[in-house]
């Protein structure tokens, strides 16, 4: 990892590493975050330098909670950065729309690392739309360099407001590599204090419609902040103009040098008269963005509002793709569309065919044996399998097919609940264990009040995997000077007044089988706790033993059941023989569970 503490320099920089110096730059005292991808190395990065770097920094239950933190960091003066990937703020929402309403004290970033083209998503929302929704401004930076710069002036526009700023970035921003030059550090504040103001920060509708009032005539002041904001640029010359943000940004600047460019990284509110002047003497205007065509509706605006009959090219007009995150290759288009004049074609989309890899449990992990488990223990009979978000989604694949159903985290057990009511199918939800404390507790509860027969299972491996192996509640604390003690799931589970509530092995696959079968069988909800803790954690915390596997083939009867409900990829089938890869197996034992004839051996 880069030294982010450096006095000054340049170094070679990740996005998120480049935010992470941003927040050392200007000073913020208190952080806050629920992992997940792009966003993650922020967290996983403050959670080692919090300490010296003098921060406070917390790995949060959900996006919700985190938010809830921040806002009374930055309501009592101290400067706070919240921060999550896209569909995580839909989790935050909530309070994001009335803490607009109260503003803050302190400057208060709220990072949403958006992820087009679904890289480690389940949609590629926009999440511009919300700073218009909530009427907050919002930054957006388009290179590790800028990303680091903004983190100081996002700080500076909402302490000049006194209200919430959307940090806007998406994977190509949070991922990409850049050199860096760094600035000097700041001294954080970590302890301010909260001056009470009923009617500000008490939002009962009495006060509430005052407070709105005042959010208007705020977000007037940004857009004033927006038109003498240096993120908003204009570079090059000519007749044709390009307005762009965020990484198309950079792609348009690769390609295209003969127009002049409108570069916005102020994107809320926009910077209008600046817009209506850069539009004004233009043949036309392209509008190069990702995702949805928010700059490029509010263009269309602009254009009527102040009689420009300037042609607009963009997504609206088929020119550029509504769907899927841009690229160089997606960008070269435009060099074409700079030079053409007939309009009335939309130029062909281009595609660059690569050979997909698609993702897949790693070899030894657990929850191979609890799918086969639960698969085993159904049978043939009628099930729904309810899904979450987690390694385990991956469960959707042959020859486990454990997934028919996933909507959100936490949404797996909620909506088991409603399958359960509505059919008369099982109906089986997986969650894992950061999900069980994220959102996975009140549908439990839902369960148990609406009389749900439904079976919940906790697939506990000891670690936000998915993410990158963070702590969670059932983990415990152990940085930043903060220890905590582990939440056992069992008790927890047990205290809310879940009667069946058993926890198994899942390497031990038969009596996992059992347990499952039972758990089905009970009239009323069940909750199976599969625990047992991440090979590439254990990996990490040099603690994991690996076994050697074998296959005997004197008693191998190539009935091919390891392969079938275990599906490891260190199980090697050729010309009908299955052998071990010894560069995968860990010799976890679960091939060896699942064989009825005891042909594969692991030597201890």
């Amino acid at each position: 990892m880069p030294n982010l503490l450096a006095e000054g320099g340049r170094q070679l920089l990740l996005g998120n590493e480049a935010i992470s110096r941003g927040l050392i730059e200007a000073g913020a005292g208190f952080a806050s975050t629920y992992p997940g991808t792009p966003s993650s190395e922020v967290g996983n990065i403050l959670e080692k330098i919090s300490g010296e770097a003098g921060l406070y920094f917390e790995f949060s239950t959900n996006e919700k909670v985190a938010m809830e933190v921040s806002a009374a960091a930055a309501s009592s003066g101290v400067r706070s950065f919240v921060f999550m990937k896209h569909v995580g703020l839909n989790v935050a929402a909530d309070p994001m729309m009335t803490l607009a309403y109260a503003g803050v004290k302190g400057g208060m970033l709220i990072m949403s690392a958006d992820d087009p083209s679904c890289h480690s998503s389940q949609n590629e929302q926009d999440n511009r739309y919300y700073s218009t929704l909530a009427l907050i401004p919002m930054v957006e930076p388009s290179t590790p360099q800028e990303a680091k710069d903004m983190v100081k002036v996002a700080y500076e526009i909402s302490e000049k407001l006194e209200l919430p700023v959307l940090f806007r970035t998406t994977t190509r921003v949070n991922h990409a590599r850049g050199v860096v030059e760094f600035g000097s550090k700041a001294v954080p504040k970590i302890k301010g204090h909260f001056d009470k103001d009923v009617s500000r920060f008490v939002n009962i509708p009495a006060y509430a419609k005052n407070n709105r009032t005042r959010l208007l005539d705020l977000n007037a002041k940004a857009q004033q902040l927006s038109e003498e904001s240096p993120l908003n640029f204009i570079e090059g010359s000519g007749d044709v103009g390009i307005i762009t943000s965020g990484v198309s940004y950079t792609y348009v600047r690769e390609f295209i040098s003969d127009a002049s460019i409108l570069k916005l990284g102020f994107t809320n509110p926009l910077p209008e008269k600046k817009i209506a002047d850069f539009i004004k003497g233009k043949k036309f205007v392209i509008v190069a963005e990702e995702l949805e065509p928010f700059l490029e509706d509010q263009v269309f605006r602009i254009c009527a509002q102040n009689n420009l009959s300037v042609p607009v090219y963009g997504k609206r007009s088929g020119h550029l793709p509504r769907a899927w995150e841009y690229s160089p290759d997606t960008l070269k288009g435009i060099r074409e569309l700079v030079k053409v004049t007939d309009f009335t074609q939309p130029l062909p989309a281009v595609t660059v065919k690569l050979p997909s890899r698609p993702p897949t449990l790693c070899a030894g992990c657990p929850h191979r044996g609890m799918f086969a488990a639960a698969k085993k223990a159904a049978g043939n009979s009628d099930v729904i399998y309810c899904s979450d978000i987690g390694c385990y989604t991956l469960g959707v694949q042959p020859p486990f097919q454990a997934a028919d159903f996933i909507i959100c985290m936490g949404g797996g057990a909620g909506a088991a609940g409603g399958f359960a009511q509505s059919t008369e199918q099982t109906a089986i939800a997986f969650m894992g264990d950061s999900t069980f404390f994220h959102a996975g507790i009140p549908p439990i509860i839902n369960a148990l009040f609406n009389n749900h027969k439904e079976v919940i299972v906790v697939l506990d491996n000891r670690t936000t995997a998915m993410t990158g192996h963070q702590p969670n509640p059932g983990t415990g604390r152990d940085f930043g000077g903060i220890t905590t003690e582990p939440i056992d799931i069992l008790s927890l589970v047990k205290g809310v007044g879940v009667k069946f509530a058993k926890e198994v092995d899942p390497y031990d696959v038969k009596a996992a089988t059992q347990v499952m079968k039972e758990a089905i069988a009970f009239d009323g909800l069940a909750v199976v706790i599969s625990k047992c803790p991440c090979p590439l954690e254990l990996k990490k915390q040099k603690q994991l033993v690996i076994r050697e596997c074998t296959v005997d083939q004197d008693k191998c009867t190539k009935c091919y059941n390891c392969v079938r409900s275990i599906a490891c990829p260190a199980l090697i089938k050729k010309d009908g023989i299955i052998t071990m890869d010894p560069t995968q197996c860990i010799g976890c034992g679960m091939c060896a569970n699942v064989c009825p004839v005891d042909a594969i051996e692991v030597r201890k």
